[in-house]
């Protein structure tokens, strides 16, 4: 009876032992070297747009691609994007994403377009009006990635285009004369 409990417990620490191995994160080192971030672009897209009382939310987005620098498959890679107005301690908003699960990227290839968008933004009455608007600021996005237990890595900082992508409608009841004598 004693044999066999020493032998169950030698059994039971050299399979958690095996386990343990084999579930080693990679070091932040190894998944830096693994990405490329290529074809990035930003803008501002809008949160929530109402007519009447005028108001319009916009928030910054970044979309890119990530390649497969490695020699092998990558997967189960998770990204954080986190915006903040330039100069500013305080985050403008953030996103977590967990992107790149079941398919893995193929060493070389890339990856599909991945976008983050901020959950908050900057508010105002009217697509004119953020020209002027002292808050709409020069925003930085921070991006990093995290894959398989790992810590978060900073991939890089990225100034946030000032394109908006967001057109009010135009509005209702607003023909002219001429066109009303044309029907």
């Amino acid at each position: 009876m004693k044999r066999s409990a020493v032998l169950g417990l030698i059994i039971t620490i050299a399979l958690g032992a095996i386990l343990l191995l084999s579930c080693k994160s990679t070091s932040p080192e190894e998944l830096k070297a693994a990405v490329e971030i290529v074809d990035v672009s930003s803008k501002w897209i809008a949160k929530s747009y109402q007519p009447w009382p005028p108001k319009l939310i916009l928030v910054p987005t970044i979309s890119f691609r990530v390649k497969n620098t490695s020699d092998r498959p990558l997967n189960y890679l998770n990204f954080n994007a986190i915006f903040k107005f330039r100069d500013d301690q305080e985050n403008l908003g953030d996103n977590f994403l967990a992107a790149i699960r079941k398919d893995p990227i193929p060493p070389g290839e890339t990856s599909q377009a991945i976008a983050l968008k901020s959950n908050f933004g900057v508010e105002g009455k009217s697509l004119a009006q953020f020209k002027d608007n002292p808050q709409w600021k020069t925003v930085i996005c921070k991006l990093f990635i995290q894959s398989k237990g790992s810590v978060h890595v900073l991939l890089g900082e990225y100034e946030i285009s000032r394109e908006i992508d967001f057109k009010e409608p135009e509005p209702v009841g607003t023909e002219t004369k001429e066109e009303v004598k044309k029907d």
